[in-house]
């Protein structure tokens, strides 16, 4: 295919800003428009401060067990929520200059204002940089922005979406979290670790529905340890709203009901693509569901007119976007570029941690694959009990005939940094015994998951 000689990047943030850096590097000359902030959500209001948010808490958390240890710590300790919103705060202003800085220095032009094509290889630019652009080709990464629920409208008092909770004015005395995906579960989990009563409420079977079912379970016997009470099958409705709290109906979904009193209410119930007033109706691109469909590379309907990240739908994950957008750009220069991945890591930053890849259980069984399935508790591994953090457990999934990795899934201390070595093995496609084979360094947690593909196969020594 020819390559690109010019290109138009809408969107600064992990799809966008990655794109024009890579562009650049292969001598695309590229200009990124971005309305609000460079960095994007992620960056602003996402994965960045509340991971921030979520180390505090963790921080509190491991405070308050110091004496397990034999480390004396003073009683009452307590957050100082608004220093710690601030430095969330200060984090997420630093990144955002590193990468105002990464695209000046790739030659990256950044243009302020809101783009809308014009047909393929032309957008117009409004605000104080109004002007008409051209180039070969132009990429849309405009991400995503909380799903609207008609049944509680957000207001940024009482009612909250993750931006207002990311800078909340007080600590909540009690808070009710609507969805208990990642984003939900990781607010709860920093909430409750604050002293705030929280109450989670998940339309679906089980909180965080798309991992494993064992993992929801653990983690859901965990948040009810911790006093946060899980409400499944349920959905909330805003009744009324006073000076001193939020009137919510909660609904079973065999009709029964309780109105319920809370101090603020967080809605998140996912999130939804910025399709539009984008000029998409002047294209051939196709929107479903407010996603942007798109072909192995990015490609859309319209010849010349890319799209990468969030606004492509699920999975709706940084690092996905950012991989999406180097596969488009590379293929934009004409390089053989691989096939997509099947299998994306997903973390979730809540006490405990949740990390997964591949398939679930049940997922490996509906496709009829014949499966080894191991398990080891992280109270057998060295690491964990010596930093105190035993809880938890590490699941791998193999094909019984192939040896394939087919899935893994973990929960416990740090286990979102442990997922790397097992994402990498399935990406090089090493098998059950190769994994066996390998030397897990002791003492380290990755040593449980070497024990549970041990286990998978009934060689498990520490279990």
């Amino acid at each position: 295919m020819s390559s690109a000689n010019s290109l138009i990047v809408i969107g600064g943030g992990p799809a966008g800003y990655v794109a024009a850096i890579r562009a650049s590097q292969l001598g695309i000359k590229t200009r990124l428009v971005e309305r609000e902030d460079l960095g994007g959500i992620c960056l602003n209001w996402g994965c960045i401060p509340t991971k921030t948010l979520l180390h505090a808490g963790d921080v509190l958390a491991q405070l308050r067990t110091a004496n397990d240890l034999g480390i004396i710590v003073p009683e009452g300790i307590r957050a100082d929520l608004p220093r710690v919103v601030q430095r969330s705060r200060e984090v997420a202003t630093r990144l955002r200059q590193g990468v105002q800085h990464l695209l000046k220095k790739h030659g990256v032009e950044v243009i302020k204002g809101q783009a809308r094509l014009q047909g393929a290889g032309t957008l117009e630019v409004e605000g104080k940089n109004a002007q008409t652009l051209q180039a070969d080709a132009i990429l849309i990464a405009t991400g995503a922005r909380p799903r609207a629920l008609d049944s509680l409208p957000v207001d940024g008092d009482r009612l909250w979406n993750y931006r207002h909770a990311l800078t909340p004015p007080a600590q909540p005395d009690s808070l009710l979290v609507v969805g208990a995906g990642a984003i939900g579960m990781e607010f709860a989990s920093f909430y409750a670790e604050l002293g705030s009563q929280v109450t989670v409420v998940e339309t679906q079977a089980r909180v965080l529905p798309v991992e494993d079912e064992e993992t929801s379970q653990w983690v859901a016997r965990a948040f009810e340890a911790r006093g946060i009470e899980i409400h499944t099958h349920t959905s909330a409705h805003l009744q009324t709203l006073d000076a001193q709290a939020a009137h919510i109906t909660l609904r079973t979904e065999n009709k029964k009901e309780a109105i319920r009193a809370f101090d603020r209410v967080l809605v998140c119930a996912g999130v939804v693509g910025n399709s539009e007033d984008l000029g998409l109706e002047t294209t051939r691109v196709i929107t479903r569901h407010g996603c942007i469909q798109v072909h192995d590379y990015g490609q859309t309907d319209e010849p010349g007119v890319y799209a990468a990240g969030d606004i492509c739908g699920a999975p709706m994950l940084a690092h996905k976007a950012s991989h999406e957008a180097i596969r488009c750009v590379e293929h934009l220069a004409g390089l053989t570029v691989p096939q997509q991945a099947d299998h994306i890591p997903s973390c979730t930053y809540c006490h405990p941690q949740v990390a997964s890849v591949g398939l679930t259980e049940a997922r490996a069984r509906e496709r009829g694959r014949p499966i080894s399935v191991g398990r080891f508790p992280f109270h057998g591994n060295g690491k964990a009990l010596a930093i105190n953090r035993p809880e938890g457990f590490v699941k791998t999934i193999f094909d019984t005939q192939s040896g394939e990795l087919l899935g893994a899934h973990l929960v416990g201390p740090d286990v979102t940094e442990l997922l790397h070595g097992i994402s990498l093995a399935q990406r090089l496609e090493a098998t059950e015994e190769d994994l066996m084979n390998h030397i897990f360094a002791h003492p380290t947690l990755s040593e449980a998951i070497g024990e549970s593909v041990l286990q998978a196969y009934g060689r498990a020594i520490h279990i």
